[in-house]
């Protein structure tokens, strides 16, 4: 496959994984009333089907998350090895966590489907495996925001996108971090400064995207294949 091909699939899997991450993001979010754990258990109850469709979307949201980094890898892979291995890592090591993390969720649509004809029976068990999810979810995001600061630099130096999506990118990935950073030193893990700095990640990631659907990506510059193998 040509590397314009394979940078346009990239882009497509990239969307798919947005959308399917922030349709089970959007599920738990919506449903969750922070210090109601009754309100929230009825949330849950009453969209346990929305739940059950998020958990199959987060599922595959982390294959499709895993596959762009393959495909990120094979298209930079040439222009610096070991930067494009480091990005990989750091995209991979963040699927497992987020993969175990599932596990919470799997834990309220079991907890909520015991009890759904009656209440939930345990109102505060089911807002604490949802609050797990949310820090497990938090972890993750450490590896998941800094990749972006490997691909921002192999971007930049590439020639195969505009230098200020690469820069775009690291700025992305400083923004991720400083959001997990305000996240982790406040109270109950939550933070409107964490939410802000989060989206300038997610709108790098966007910005990148949309240029390789849309825009796609040139020839590298001369000399720019400087770790071919």
């Amino acid at each position: 496959m040509k590397t314009k091909t394979l940078a346009r699939v990239g882009g497509l899997l990239y969307l798919a994984d947005g959308i399917a991450g922030g349709f089970s993001e959007y599920v738990r979010t919506s449903n969750t009333v922070q210090g109601d754990a009754v309100a929230t258990a009825s949330n849950v109850a009453s969209h346990l089907t929305l739940f059950r469709m998020a958990f199959a979307t987060d599922l595959s949201d982390l294959l499709l998350y895993l596959t762009v980094g393959i495909i990120l890898f094979t298209i930079f892979r040439p222009i610096n090895g070991p930067v494009a291995l480091a990005m990989l890592l750091l995209n991979s090591v963040s699927v497992p966590i987020q993969a175990l993390n599932m596990l919470s969720h799997g834990a309220v649509i079991l907890l909520a489907t015991q009890s759904q004809f009656a209440m939930v029976s345990s109102p505060t068990m089911l807002l604490l495996l949802l609050d797990l999810h949310r820090v497990g979810y938090l972890i993750a995001q450490i590896f998941f925001g800094l990749y972006l600061l490997p691909l921002g630099y192999l971007v930049y130096r590439s020639g195969y996108l505009p230098r200020l999506v690469g820069v775009v990118l690291m700025v992305g990935a400083a923004g991720y971090a400083a959001g997990v950073g305000f996240s982790l030193a406040a109270p109950g893990f939550q933070s409107s400064l964490a939410t802000a700095f989060g989206l300038v990640g997610g709108i790098a990631e966007l910005v990148f995207l949309l240029w390789l659907l849309i825009g796609g990506i040139a020839e590298p510059r001369q000399g720019a294949l400087k770790w071919a193998a």
